[in-house]
């Protein structure tokens, strides 16, 4: 099946920001192509602009299955967002090395394998696009708590300036978003603020449903966005 349709696969779109992002791009008329860990709690699955998958960063063949089944249903790929992430709040004092491997596999592993199999099908398009959703953390390291997380989200914005790289003549972009704290499940668990003052998963969506249109005359490298006003961010 082709569809004319742009298709975009978003990993980690069972709740919060990532599915915030699938209503924002099913609404923009966009299909979409879930990740996520339980298909079948998915509120998507009913969707006919929606496919929704099996995936498991820690978890390759889910990776590669989940790909075959996008481009058996689409027969397309105009851009991957990479939304799916964990959060490990230790010190680089405390982390071992299973922390730090179950963290990396997550954050930046996953993310390097799917843009791997993905950019043969985003060369096709006519204005392919990754997302890789970081962090601020991936900018700077705000406290000691988050220093893990923050090594893994540093890792994860070099991947998506590597990806720039590759797609310099081919004209696939990639574009890194830096939140810092959102009203999801973790984002309300960590801040120390009442969730309405907070940024909210469907701004974080109508971010992304803006790179994602955008040809690729127009490169954009990083958006961090912050709930209030950091000093550099």
């Amino acid at each position: 099946m082709t569809v004319s349709n742009r298709v975009a696969m978003i990993s980690g779109a069972s709740r919060g920001i990532g599915a915030s992002i699938a209503e924002k791009l099913l609404s923009e008329g966009w299909a979409v192509s879930l990740g996520v860990r339980s298909p079948e709690a998915s509120a998507f699955k009913d969707n006919a602009n929606a496919l929704v998958c099996r995936f498991d960063a820690l978890d390759p063949e889910s990776e590669r299955s989940w790909m075959k089944e996008t481009i058996a249903r689409f027969g397309r790929l105009d851009g991957l967002v990479h939304n799916a992430g964990i959060m490990t709040p230790k010190t680089v004092l405390e982390a071992g090395d299973d922390d730090f491997d179950l963290i990396f596999n997550v954050n930046v592993k996953s993310p390097m394998r799917l843009s791997q199999l993905a950019w043969p099908h985003l060369e096709k398009a006519p204005n392919g696009r990754i997302v890789t959703l970081a962090s601020l953390s991936g900018k700077r390291v705000k406290s000691a708590g988050s220093g893990l997380y923050a090594m893994s989200k540093f890792a994860a914005v070099a991947l998506g300036h590597g990806l720039r790289q590759c797609g310099k003549e081919n004209g696939v972009r990639s574009t890194i978003i830096c939140p810092s704290f959102v009203a999801t499940d973790m984002g309300n668990a960590l801040a120390s603020r009442d969730s309405s003052e907070l940024t909210q998963p469907e701004d974080i969506a109508k971010i992304v449903h803006m790179v994602l249109e955008l040809p690729k005359t127009a490169s954009i490298a990083e958006i961090p966005v912050h709930y209030t006003v950091e000093d550099c961010y």
